[in-house]
């Protein structure tokens, strides 16, 4: 099945499976993929399924569309192709079924059984498995006459974009295929991989383990010049393949069939292999799989009586260096994947080691008012249980708070969105924190803009973030002399490259602001300023309420002068863009 999956932005890790005949992307709600990113469209792209894959076309967005990094209207997706609109970046991807590619593949390939002869007699002309790499290294030492050089420079350009641009493994080698199949007059063709044990699929890397044979290959691509055949097996001569795997040399055969030496081969006479392309796909550091090239049409006549195959030196020049160049690759996709589990392993970690810090502190306060409430109930002491029952109540609450951020930042939600007042938002929650205000001793103030109209958002979502944020700002000012909390709303001014008019909430506060090195990390999940009293979720998860109703949370901070948080939400759903408005100054509180 196709899918996107976001490598960049703020959606980063998302995956989109694509299984409508017609889908729109943007931060609408309408859409079928719906982005956070506030420098998206509320309608930007629309994809739509044709027989040939899905096209993606641009509905009048603002900031454009790109596909590879060029400015697109409308255009056929390929597998591997990178999307970028507004900040956010997505690959185009192809998935195969649940079974194994090899799986698919291995019922289209015949291994023919080896046959004890002289193959290299038969070789024409062979290749060191080092050549391919020399190529692409000083691509302007090759020899021959400047047409062929060109076409031959043109296809591994061509290669090297694929390259650069496919992350899946599957498509990749079928482009690569595809590429060959363009410039080589093969009839057939496959590419067969090294079984790989689970650290070198992990990783492709390590020396050489030395000689293999064809017995330790599976196909993963396979193409047939002519569409009628493709349900026809290839025949893969396996004293072919291990010549070349035990030599370490490319080599091109012949005229197969008529080569005497090849009588006792009675695969390649049954199967009327007249030429063969064989080549090691050498990576950096060992043999990663071959390329296997043949054709079974006549030879080509010559005006002077004698007769030429359809491959030539050049060709066996081109499969080396495409071959070396998908060796690369492949262990880039490996070292990449291997990359991407140990980091995700990390991340588990990191996870588990912060959720278990935090659920200690409560374990502890919860112990403590068991003890106490136990203890009165025992002794009949009514103050001591009510002491101890509150702080039990006031764990379980931090017990309710932690599952409900996890649950929220871990699914995708959709927010409710209907007109709303923030103002009335604001007063909901100063009312709420006022008697915490006043048992601090801290000044919680508002400034209201009145003309201020209603705003397209989720009010539930909305409370919550603001709620979340004032807290941490009484936590902030805890402590200080004279402490201040303010709650603001304003029409954010127009100014530079915004173009559509913002409403926002400000939370100002005079605590002794955050230090610098720590301000671009304090969205990130389980970061944290406050060291044992929070969990390190709140503003994650509050940026992320905020980014799925199409705004977003900015932060201005100075030492020894506070904070300033920036609930942002647009006034409207225009389809045009929505820029984003981070601050790196820090604005003059209103104090």
């Amino acid at each position: 099945m196709p899918r996107l999956i976001v490598i960049h932005g703020a959606d980063e890790g998302r995956q989109f499976p694509l299984e409508a005949d017609v889908l729109g992307v943007g931060r609408d709600s309408t859409s079928k993929i719906r982005l956070s990113d506030t420098e998206v469209s509320r309608r930007h792209v629309e994809l739509t399924r044709t027989p040939e894959g899905y096209r993606i076309r641009d509905v009048g967005s603002a900031n454009g569309t790109y596909v590879n990094n060029q400015s697109i209207q409308d255009v056929l997706l390929r597998p591997g192709d990178h999307i970028q609109i507004g900040q956010t970046v997505m690959v185009y991807t192809l998935e195969r079924g649940e079974q194994a590619p090899s799986e698919d593949l291995a019922s289209k390939i015949s291994l023919i059984t080896r046959q004890d002869f002289e193959v290299a007699s038969a070789i024409v002309k062979t290749v060191s498995d080092s050549e391919g790499s020399r190529i692409l290294t000083h691509p302007d030492r090759l020899q021959g006459p400047p047409a062929r050089t060109a076409q031959i420079l043109s296809v591994l350009y061509e290669a090297i974009q694929t390259v650069s641009q496919t992350l899946d493994l599957e498509p990749l080698l079928d482009r690569l295929m595809e590429l060959i199949f363009r410039t080589i007059q093969a009839d057939r063709g496959c590419i067969l991989l090294r079984v790989a044990s689970p650290l070198q699929e992990g990783y492709g890397l390590g020396p050489d383990p030395g000689p293999v044979s064809a017995s330790e290959f599976e196909p993963r691509a396979v193409r047939w010049r002519d569409p009628l055949q493709a349900g026809q097996k290839v025949p893969v001569s396996r004293t072919i393949l291990d010549y070349v795997l035990q030599q370490k040399q490319g080599i091109l055969v012949n005229d197969a069939q008529r080569d005497e030496r090849f009588q006792a081969v009675q695969s390649i006479v049954r199967n009327s292999i007249r030429e063969v392309i064989c080549v090691p796909m050498r990576g950096r550091h060992q043999t990663l799989g071959v390329l296997y090239l043949d054709t079974s049409t006549p030879a080509i006549k010559l005006a002077s009586g004698g007769q030429t195959g359809k491959f030539t030196g050049d060709h066996l020049t081109l499969a080396i260096a495409i071959a070396h160049q998908a060796a690369l690759a492949i262990e880039n996709t490996r070292y990449y994947q291997a990359m991407l589990n140990a980091e995700r392993l990390a991340a588990v970690g990191q996870t588990v080691a912060a959720l278990s810090h935090h659920i200690k502190n409560i374990l502890q306060g919860l112990m403590l008012g068991s003890d106490l409430l136990e203890n009165g109930l025992k002794d009949k002491d009514e103050a001591a249980s009510l002491k101890g029952w509150q702080i039990v109540r006031k764990n379980q609450a931090k017990v309710h708070q932690l599952v409900m951020d996890m649950l929220t930042y871990s699914k995708d939600r959709e927010p409710e969105i209907s007109l709303v007042d923030l103002n009335s938002i604001v007063g909901d929650v100063v009312e709420l924190m006022q008697p915490r205000a006043e048992e601090r001793g801290i000044q919680l103030t508002t400034k209201l803009d009145e003309s201020l109209p209603l705003v397209p958002a989720d009010p539930e979502s909305m409370h919550r973030c603001l709620l979340n944020i004032v807290s941490n700002a009484f936590d902030a000012v805890q402590g200080h002399d004279n402490p201040q909390v303010m709650i603001a709303t304003s029409r954010e001014p127009l100014a530079g490259s915004v173009r559509e008019p913002f409403a926002r909430i400000q939370v100002f506060d005079n605590g002794d602001g955050i230090d610098p090195d720590l301000l671009q990390d304090i969205f990130k999940p389980f970061v944290s300023t406050k060291g044992s009293k929070g969990t390190g979720l709140g503003l994650a998860v509050s940026r992320k309420m905020m980014r799925e109703q199409g705004g977003d949370i900015t932060v201005a901070s100075e030492l020894g002068k506070g904070s300033i948080f920036t609930l942002r939400l647009p006034l409207r759903s225009p389809l045009g863009n929505d820029p984003s408005a981070t601050r790196s100054e820090m604005p003059v509180a209103p104090f």
